[in-house]
């Protein structure tokens, strides 16, 4: 007898019988990106189709994206160079406009999963994700700043934090603060594995937000290295975190695999923007489709493992799904 495996491929509805692996507008959480003002939307140059909103277009196009069954948002803050300081503290002001959009996305549409994103990074005159001085990136002085950060945030009503910052101990650090100040049920999608990535410079163009020295490979993974991430994962758990994710996605797709396997919390992949305008500049020269390149990278991300997307194709994946 002769195996004929394409005897499930000949027709679209026995291919869909035997499909294994399904992306849903369910499985997203959309990045946007926030300036102060009003009725100011303005694209990201290296990121096209992506905007920075002012909170009131925004709030619009959040509800433009419920309408297309997206239902989870992490915001990030653009901040003029003005307000940022050496030990971000615009990050805890309780009057400053990312605090207060925060509150304002929660009061307008309470059934949404907020996120927010915990690094010094956006805030920072450094622009790195610890604290600095002389030229390093102190971890343990970092930690009380984050601590501040991540109070602030679960008070505007953040569902998820994300501390992106892979300063060492910041989850446990970030847990007992939130619980001794009674945030119990705010959670921790922790950046386990993040990597030292290239793919990174467009969003670092949204957020003017790029490191003023170094780099960022004394906190942030090498590329070359698993195991590692093996290490992260461990300590996230033991600290309390409730999601793990690895970021990028598409150039650890292993990493995905490896922690899905390893670990019973739901992992998480950020699909970062480099990804996103890579596919989006070759589909604009006509080099590629752009729906199948997406559809494409997005279902890879979900067969690796990862139970959740964070993905800049999210608003074009669920209008592809009407």
């Amino acid at each position: 007898m002769q195996r004929r495996p394409r005897r499930n491929r000949k027709s679209e509805s026995i291919r869909g019988l035997v499909e294994e692996t399904q992306v849903s507008v369910k499985d997203l959480i959309f990045p946007l990106f926030l300036v102060d003002g009003r009725n100011k939307q303005i694209e990201v140059n290296s990121m096209p189709g992506i905007h920075r909103y002012s909170i009131d277009l925004m709030l619009k196009e959040i509800e433009s994206c419920m309408n297309l069954g997206i239902m989870a948002f992490d915001v990030f803050p653009a901040y003029p160079e003005t307000l940022k300081d050496s030990i971000a503290s615009e990050s805890y002001n309780p009057e400053t406009f990312y605090l207060k959009a925060l509150r304002e996305i929660k009061k307008r549409f309470p059934e949404v999963c907020l996120m927010s994103d915990v690094a010094m990074d956006p805030y920072s005159s450094d622009g790195h994700d610890g604290l600095v001085k002389g030229g390093k990136i102190l971890n343990d002085e970092t930690l009380t700043i984050l601590g501040r950060m991540s109070l602030a945030q679960a008070d505007a009503g953040v569902d998820i934090l994300g501390p992106s910052d892979m300063m060492d101990g910041r989850v446990g650090y970030i847990r007992d603060i939130l619980d001794e100040n009674g945030f119990i049920d705010t959670s921790i999608m922790s950046y386990t594995a993040k990597y030292a990535s290239a793919f990174y410079g467009p969003f670092r163009d949204a957020l003017d937000s790029a490191p003023k020295f170094g780099d960022k490979k004394t906190y942030q993974m090498n590329p070359a290295n698993s195991q590692e991430a093996l290490i992260e994962a461990d300590l996230d758990v033991e600290e309390g975190a409730d999601f793990l994710m690895v970021k990028p996605a598409l150039s650890y797709l292993d990493i995905i695999k490896l922690l899905a396997d390893q670990y019973p919390l739901p992992i998480a992949a950020y699909n970062v923007s480099g990804e996103y305008s890579m596919v989006k500049a070759a589909a604009e020269k006509g080099w590629l489709d752009y729906d199948r390149s997406m559809n494409e990278i997005l279902l890879s991300i979900k067969r690796a493992g990862a139970k959740i997307i964070l993905s800049y194709f999210a608003k074009d994946f669920a209008k592809a799904q009407k």
